[in-house]
């Protein structure tokens, strides 16, 4: 499996094309992984009129309470942080399922936001579980600004979670008189049929 991780990024043709490698993650990047998750709270802690170590010890506590969840709930996981040259830009966690494959979290330092880094990733790891016949999903919070971005890469609400939605990518594209089609669709028209 670390073969793979280490090479995850030759297949990955957006990626590799915006120059954004992989490597897996160790307990040494616990901190750097502790920013990242702290940089995507910060636009919701800014309205709290906390202090900032009251800030900073809330965001490291959930930051320990996520990982450990993750770490319980997805234990064949891989635990990658996104690099663009030598430097640490990102985190990302996917668990490959034998039905599709279950992005964990995908989340980048503020400097490299809005760049198509994520477009770029999520397309390439869409290719990568249609290529084997899996379709892609992802918890995503309502009020997430990344929810467009999912939504134009093919993900539809699969089931609403309360503050979050399970968003799913369909396993087979097919082009029928210019329109995407998932599997989804497929099943339905079948189903019609039979009656």
């Amino acid at each position: 499996m670390d073969q793979r991780r280490e090479t995850i990024s030759a297949g990955w043709i957006r990626s590799t094309e915006l120059g954004l490698t992989f490597r897996p993650m160790t307990d040494a990047d616990l901190p750097f992984l502790a920013r990242v998750y702290a940089s995507t709270r910060a636009e919701e802690l800014a309205v709290t009129g906390w202090t900032e170590a009251q800030k900073t010890a809330f965001l490291d506590m959930q930051f320990r309470a996520q990982h450990a969840h993750y770490v319980k709930h997805y234990p064949n996981a891989d635990w990658l942080l996104v690099r663009s040259g030598a430097e640490d830009i990102g985190r990302l966690y996917i668990e490959r399922w034998p039905s599709q494959h279950r992005v964990i979290d995908i989340a980048f330092l503020p400097a490299y936001r809005r760049k198509g880094l994520g477009a770029a990733l999520l397309g390439d790891l869409i290719d990568e579980a249609r290529a084997v016949g899996k379709a892609v999903s992802v918890h995503v919070e309502k009020n997430n600004p990344a929810m467009q971005l999912y939504l134009r890469l093919g993900f539809t609400v699969a089931e609403d979670k309360g503050v979050y939605d399970l968003m799913e990518c369909p396993a087979l594209i097919l082009r029928n008189s210019g329109e995407m089609q998932g599997r989804a669709d497929l099943r339905r028209r079948d189903t019609r049929r039979r009656r």
